[in-house]
């Protein structure tokens, strides 16, 4: 089990990607600022300071972060609001 962070064409977007499926089906699910998500793994990682959005599919979540925002802030808590839900 864990989590794998991959690069993305956007350097201002990130994929981490789980051994384990996170959302089922197959549609996407999408969350912009204002916006709230059935799926509670969606509505923390959107609080985080300089996250922007997020898109998830099965079992990745691509975070997209603010222009001014580090990765090397974002990345560690989104690490942690995976684990806190299971992942």
């Amino acid at each position: 089990m864990g989590i794998r962070a991959e690069a993305t064409p956007n350097p201002n977007a990130i994929k981490f990607t789980t051994d384990k499926l996170i959302f089922e089906g197959t549609k996407s699910v999408s969350v912009m600022p204002g916006d709230t998500s059935d799926y509670e793994i969606m509505n923390d990682l959107l609080q985080l300071d300089g996250v922007d959005n997020v898109f998830g599919y099965q079992n990745f979540i691509t975070v997209n972060k603010s222009f001014d925002a580090q990765w090397e802030d974002i990345t560690p808590k989104v690490t942690d609001v995976f684990e806190k839900h299971g992942y």
